[in-house]
């Protein structure tokens, strides 16, 4: 039997931290080495013994979160989790986090009922056990990036009402480093491209944030999906966090249904619910991406779209934080293409003429 993965909690609120450690102490492949109340403290722990896997909030005494993430990244790369409360500025500061290196985002777990519980173990574990075998490289300040300040903020370019019966739809799954690579896919795709739904695995509240985000970054319009959404040329839908998306059609619109109901290969919004719906309502009209995350959330519902006639892409192990779901959609042999990140959106775009 391997170790385990060694995890040091960093949060103030001590019901936090009993939380956390009570949950993942469950699963017998996580070792919790140490809690901290604020980064100091914290420092100090990891002086005792390194961690494989920092877990953090953001908002803390004496030094925030953000600033003892830089720290550690710029000096000895650790994979770090946020764990933010729901609320907006919290994202936005766990965006920030993201961009500064961290692997992933989730909700702190509260006390609630039982199946809450239930849902937030499987999510902490599955989180911890993705950022174990995350691929971490130094921080680096990244380029800054103006806000979209054209026209389009103010009247958006007129666009079909109806669209083509052929018109291409792109759906897209990630997961843990997910977050940075859509931004890297989206950002490069031209106002005209076809239009999008993605899945990332996060948290409510922060998809909104998310969604938010790339707008600003992007040439295509980019929001948080809401049931009967058109899915239109130059537009991306992200599913809200919490909540399953599907692809449907009526007539020659596609649009989109924001569904409630349990977990799908472990997540909710599910790769493989969005995959399925897509094969069922788009086939060979549809192109499929699967990018980086642990785990095998997309691999049967990209199996479902290869026999429906769908086109699909995986992202090469090269440029993947973590290979698993990529990985698994390749060893059904339901890729068509193994591309790297940079590659992608020219992929998408020649597939989709």
């Amino acid at each position: 039997m391997s170790e385990p993965i060694r995890v040091l909690i960093v949060d103030d609120s001590a019901v936090v931290r009993q939380t956390m450690s009570e949950v993942l102490s469950a699963d017998p492949e996580i070792e919790i080495i140490g809690t901290a109340s604020d980064p100091f403290v914290a420092a100090e722990r990891m002086k005792e013994q390194a961690p494989d896997v920092i877990l953090m909030d953001i908002e803390m005494p004496r030094m925030d979160g953000l600033t003892f993430l830089q720290k550690i990244m710029s000096q000895h790369p650790i994979p770090v989790i946020i764990c933010s409360s729901l609320a907006e500025q919290g994202a936005q500061n766990a965006f920030r986090a993201m961009e500064y290196g961290a692997v992933d985002i989730i909700a702190k777990p509260r006390v609630g009922t039982k199946q809450f519980l239930e849902e937030s173990r499987v999510t902490l574990c599955q989180a911890v056990k993705a950022a174990a075998v995350a691929r971490m490289k130094p921080f680096k300040p990244g380029r800054t990036v103006e806000p979209k300040l054209t026209a389009d903020a103010i009247l958006p370019r007129a666009k079909s009402s109806v669209l083509e019966t052929t018109e291409k739809v792109v759906v897209i799954g990630a997961s843990t480093g997910g977050t940075e690579a859509l931004r890297a896919l989206l950002e490069v795709l031209p106002a005209d491209s076809p239009g999008i739904v993605v899945v990332q695995h996060m948290p409510e509240v922060f998809t909104r944030a998310f969604a938010n985000r790339l707008d600003t970054l992007c040439q295509i319009t980019v929001k948080e999906a809401e049931s009967n959404d058109s899915v239109l040329r130059g537009h991306a839908l992200i599913a809200p966090g919490n909540h399953h998306v599907l692809l449907k059609r009526s007539g020659a619109r596609y649009y989109v249904e924001i569904k409630d109901g349990p977990l799908v290969s472990r997540h909710r919004p599910s790769v493989d619910v969005l995959f399925r719906s897509a094969a069922r309502y788009a086939g060979q009209n549809a192109v499929a991406v699967i990018l980086t995350g642990m785990g095998d959330d997309g691999a049967r519902g990209m199996q479902e779209m290869k026999e429906a006639g769908a086109v699909t892409i995986a992202q090469d192990e090269a440029t993947s934080v973590v290979f698993g779901m990529p990985n698994e959609a390749i060893k059904r042999g339901a890729v068509d293409e193994i591309l790297p990140l940079g590659a992608i959106a020219a992929g998408i775009l020649k597939r989709a003429r």
